[in-house]
């Protein structure tokens, strides 16, 4: 997909977009992170803020090479989620929705020997992480990219051709265990884990990686209520609840409708088992394998439970929490 992009295989070796070392990091990028506000991070030791927002300094970089060089096509489907939030499985989810006729035979899905990661790319962390410049010509259109870029920061070129984005949030709760679990499958055994106290405070004071998680929510919320037809946004808890209603939702924005001919062979049924969390996290694939930039394809698959964040956080945290969430969200429209 991306000529320049080189695999990162060492098992002890940290994501592409979470080294620190300066090398890759072009000089404009140094002169810019050189004057932007500077905190702890949860994997590596510094956060950067950005246009708003808390990055790491590959993800700078990576932020930096989409805004000057990525071109967007008004064809171009977009899925922007906040970390940790069901990223994996809306990914799973679109690409079986615009890709079915391509692809009719389930028992032979590209989904069964990719990780979604992989079969739809991330703007910043993959394309163009390390200032690559990929080499796009060959993508089949409708182009299906995904990020986690706040709004503010999505290149210019997205919004002006209006291409149509579909967002996806978690309850901050379950947000921010799930955030916690898989910050300390990537941190270096050497410096030890991060606790859950210290992650709770950072991710409150809205220092996580793309955070504060409120602003970058409520971006999108508001794109969703003044452009319906262009931002879909969806939360996770009601996909769980309801999954046929929102497969459907979502084929229908995307522009990839279900016939009644679909709906009556069960296509519906098909896609929903097919990405569902017990089928992709029980493909080889994603038990043994790795994606380019250095994760296991499995420390994208921890539980995908709703509420899961009560067996973790004490009562008092909850309420904390759940205090800010009202106080960030008050008059918007939008709750938890």
């Amino acid at each position: 997909m991306a000529t320049s992009l080189i695999p990162f295989a060492s098992p002890n070796s940290l994501p592409k977009y979470l080294h620190e070392d300066q090398d890759g990091v072009s000089q404009e990028c140094r002169h810019l992170m050189s004057s932007l506000p500077r905190d702890k991070g949860w994997v590596v030791k510094h956060l950067f803020k950005y246009q708003g927002f808390w990055h790491t300094t590959r993800q700078v970089q990576g932020v930096l090479a989409c805004q000057k060089l990525f071109q967007a096509q008004e064809t171009d489907l977009f899925l922007v989620t906040t970390p940790k939030s069901g990223t994996t499985w809306l990914k799973a989810m679109a690409f079986a929705i615009v890709n079915r006729n391509r692809y009719p035979r389930i028992d032979h899905h590209p989904l069964l020997s990719s990780n979604p990661h992989d079969l739809v790319p991330f703007l910043e962390l993959k394309l163009y992480v390390d200032n690559n410049v990929p080499d796009l010509t060959n993508l089949v259109s409708p182009r299906l990219f995904s990020t986690h870029m706040p709004y503010i920061t999505l290149p210019d070129s997205i919004k002006d051709l209006e291409c149509k984005i579909v967002y996806l949030c978690r309850n901050p709760r379950d947000t921010l265990i799930s955030l916690w679990h898989f910050s300390n499958k990537l941190r270096p055994k050497t410096i030890g884990n991060i606790s859950l106290e210290d992650a709770f405070e950072r991710f409150c004071k809205g220092l996580s990686l793309y955070g504060p998680f409120w602003d970058h929510v409520l971006e999108y919320w508001q794109q969703s209520l003044e452009r319906p037809e262009r931002v879909l946004f969806l939360k996770y808890e009601e996909i769980k609840a309801e999954p046929k209603v929102h497969l459907r939702r979502l084929a229908e924005f995307l522009g990839y409708p279900f016939s009644l001919e679909e709906e009556k062979l069960g296509m519906v049924d098909e896609i929903l088992k097919l990405c569902s969390f017990d089928s992709l996290s029980n493909l080889e694939v994603n038990r043994m394998g790795k994606l380019s930039t250095g994760e296991d394809n499995k420390a994208f698959f921890r539980r995908g439970e709703v509420g899961d964040s009560t067996n973790y956080l004490t009562p008092e945290m909850i309420e904390h929490l759940d205090v800010i969430t009202e106080n960030k969200f008050i008059g918007s429209g939008l709750e938890f």
